[in-house]
């Protein structure tokens, strides 16, 4: 899937989430306040769903930055094992819009 699809999936994910939480709250008897607050929580459930493995990746990219920032790798293998991570997560160091 490119990116470009990948991200258009994870917008329509968190808007059909939003519109669900959005139609439920219409037929049930909460008050305007709790009707609100379910859509909100919709929208951080589906948002937190769909950047876990941005989170994961970030968190494999902080653990590779520390060790090649110990030093104790050369140029080469640093280099490499940047590469390798890059092109293990999916990311490139390409400009690219967010959405």
């Amino acid at each position: 899937m490119s990116d470009k699809n990948a991200h258009s999936e994870r917008y329509i994910k968190i808007a059909r989430a939003c519109l669900k939480a959005i139609n439920d709250s219409g037929t049930s008897g909460e008050s305007r306040e709790e009707k609100i607050q379910k859509v909100y929580d919709a929208i951080d459930d589906a948002f937190q769903a769909e950047f876990n493995d941005y989170r994961q990746s970030l968190a494999v990219m902080g653990s590779v930055l520390e060790r090649i920032a110990s030093g104790e790798l050369s140029a080469e293998a640093a280099s490499d094992l940047a590469r390798k991570t890059l092109a293990g997560s999916g990311h490139s160091v390409a400009n690219r819009p967010i959405h």
